[in-house]
């Protein structure tokens, strides 16, 4: 295929062409464009949209001056306190509109930018600091008793909400060179090592350059940011907005839950909605069909493979003006492919094709001597390009085994991305997994050597492994098996230990205890042997209790429903079921949709059992309706339709409310 990219068929022509906002105010990002700074770049912006939003939370909005004032201010602090020598700087500011001015600020300096969540895992942030050797760490009051214990007196920490009013709001003026390292973000590593993938200033540059040009992003454009920017996508779509003037718009999933996101989504005119599948099709479970979304135009997923399914009921809920982008891409590589749907989008088969080259980015298929393979056979998926990353931070031995000087000559490389792909004739790329056993969670990239590494520290275990799954929804989970040593620890024994040193997102949803691991003939482990872990009920430091009334009963079948389980007990805690903040959305959805109660998310949290849940219910409703004639009507459920229960439901709770709402 060309350097340029593969002849599009005419279907993915025409769903393209209707990539573009109506107003009408989209301005080409040229190619001589991405041979300066990101700095320069945003600073034209702020002079050609000042009075535009530029970001908006749920307690603040900041327009592109104000932006603008915010991170200069940043940079000139800290630039006064270390010079304009080149270092890491962490960033750790809750995501809102400090830390768009923060990630700035350090960007306006010419150092490099690690921006780190405040609420990633504290182990695995101190890890961050320590190997990124930061020697100065911003944050705001509310995280600065963590920021000094990461930085442990080996680092400098500035207070953002200490910087006084006195300091400059001019830009400060530093140069930057295009190939200065911009920023330095952490994946997990198969070694146990967090890995820092390098990325400068001009392949940043041109990833946003690609992204505008082919989705005609312009300044009235309203685009979602549901991750943080220390993660890949969370930066991208900052900088997708802010380098053409578009608003970024934050909604945090776990505090707020994914209920009245359907309602935000159309106040706030979103028009770009970047989520990855597990994420968006929570979202699509709490619609009911009846909200329309006038102005969403494109829907952009990434960072794991999507289903069938999210595919299915993106055309079910979605108007025809939506267009939903599968979109294949890496840290180390930026954007690789990109697949276009529409509502009339055929799709054979259930896998979803990661699609068609991007602009600069040739798609090689190679087989385990590294001879390329020919259409329709898998090999694992390299990118041939001069806009790769430099590499990863204090890694040279990776780097070498990663990114490679392309044979042909040159200022090409080559990156293996451990991936593996099927070319089908078209120049369309199938995804067929990965080769390292590197898997996508929820949006997040996760070594599986990794979990098996901190189970195996439990002095019980024996030994374990880890599984890549599916939920029915598609959506992917991990499952650990294990042998182990009488008393073998339970599962909530195992998930405590894990929690203390993995984020929540990588530790496995099911847990299988073996008597002994199946081998291959050679005495590796058998993977394709290991059991299916089915819908059983795990084994719990708590007996099974079975649901009593009514309530409870309609609970449990909603519970199951969500985690693919046969059988909950009242007494089982949600999250040793496997439950985790999308499911719990879901559930809360599905309480609100059933019970009519406008329970927050935050209610299963602190009420995570079948019994608790049930208590919170009557006490919202037992005012209303009385628990006696609530249990009955409850009780008729079983015998009626969805359709029927709905309307009885609906009835019963609106002739006991005034305005159509409990009070």
């Amino acid at each position: 295929m060309s350097e340029r990219g593969a002849s599009l068929p005419p279907g993915q022509h025409a769903i393209r062409a209707r990539c573009f906002h109506p107003s009408g105010t989209f301005v080409e990002f040229k190619r001589e464009e991405i041979d300066q700074s990101i700095p320069e770049r945003f600073e034209k912006i702020v002079l050609r949209y000042p009075d535009r939003i530029a970001v908006q939370t749920k307690n603040n909005t900041l327009t592109y001056f104000e932006l603008n004032r915010a991170a200069n201010r940043i940079a000139r602090t800290v630039l006064a306190e270390r010079g304009e020598k080149d270092e890491p700087v962490v960033t750790l500011v809750d995501q809102d509109t400090d830390a768009m001015a923060a990630l700035l600020g350090v960007f306006k300096t010419s150092k490099t930018c690690v921006p780190l969540d405040p609420a990633y895992h504290q182990v695995r942030a101190a890890q961050i600091v320590e190997e990124s050797r930061a020697e100065l760490i911003l944050t705001s009051s509310k995280n600065l008793s963590l920021a000094h214990e990461l930085a442990r007196d080996s680092c400098q920490v500035i207070n953002l909400d200490h910087i006084g009013a006195s300091v400059s709001v001019d830009n400060p003026g530093v140069s930057t060179l295009p190939d200065t390292v911009a920023d330095i973000l952490y994946t997990s590593g198969s070694t146990g090592r967090p890995k820092g993938v390098v990325q400068n200033h001009r392949n940043l540059l041109h990833d946003v350059m690609g992204f505008t040009n082919s989705f005609h992003i312009c300044a009235d454009d309203r685009l979602t940011l549901f991750a943080s920017p220390s993660g890949g996508q969370g930066l991208k779509t900052v900088l997708n907005a802010f380098l053409n003037g578009a608003a970024v718009c934050m909604w945090n999933a776990k505090q707020e839950g994914l209920v009245n996101l359907a309602r935000w989504v159309i106040t706030q005119q979103i028009s770009m909605f970047n989520a990855p599948p597990a994420l968006l099709g929570s979202f699509m479970k709490t619609l009911t069909g009846e909200a329309e979304f006038p102005d969403l135009r494109l829907i952009i997923l990434t960072g794991e493979p999507a289903s069938r399914s999210c595919i299915d009921e993106f055309k079910q809920h979605f108007s025809t003006k939506c267009v939903l982008v599968n979109m294949f891409g890496a840290l180390e590589a930026g954007q690789i492919g990109l697949y276009l749907i529409g509502k009339t989008t055929s799709i054979a088969g259930e896998t979803v094709p990661v699609g068609y080259q991007t602009q600069d980015k040739e798609v090689l298929l190679v087989n385990e001597a590294g001879d390329k393979v020919t259409f329709n056979e898998i090999g694992e998926i390299a990118i041939r390009s001069r806009y790769l990353s430099p590499g990863y931070w204090r890694q040279p031995d990776l780097t070498e085994a990663k990114l490679k000087t392309d044979t042909d000559g040159g200022d090409k490389r080559l990156y293996f991305t451990g991936d593996l792909g099927l070319m089908l004739p078209d120049g369309c790329l199938m995804h067929k997994g990965r080769k390292d056993f590197r898997v996508k969670v929820r949006g997040y990239g996760v070594e599986i050597a990794e979990v098996e590494k901190a189970l195996r520290r439990h002095e019980a275990v024996k030994d374990a492994v880890v599984v890549a799954g599916q939920y029915e929804s598609g959506e992917t989970r991990l499952v650990a098996y294990y042998a182990a040593s009488q008393p073998a620890p339970s599962l909530t024994q195992l998930r405590s230990v894990l929690a203390k040193e993995l984020p929540d997102y990588m530790i496995p949803s099911a847990f299988v205890l073996l008597d002994a691991m199946p081998l291959t003939p050679n005495g590796k482990i058998d993977r394709g042997a290991l059991p299916d872990p089915g819908k059983s009920r795990p084994q719990l430091d708590i007996p099974y209790t079975a649901p009593q009334t009514a309530i409870e009963k309609e609970l449990t079948k909603i519970w199951a429903e969500v985690l693919s389980l046969n059988q909950v007990g009242i007494h089982d805690n949600f999250f040793d079921l496997g439950g985790h903040s999308l499911a719990a959305s879901r559930v809360i959805s599905q309480v609100i949709k059933n019970f009519q109660s406008e329970l927050p998310l935050q209610s299963l949290f602190q009420s995570p059992t079948i019994a608790e849940m049930a208590a919170v219910i009557m006490e919202h409703h037992g005012k209303q309706l009385g628990e006696e004639k609530l249990e009955r009507m409850l009780g008729e459920l079983e015998s009626l339709s969805d359709e029927e229960a709905q309307r009885l439901l609906n009835e019963e709770t609106t002739s006991t409310t005034k305005g159509g709402r409990y009070e």
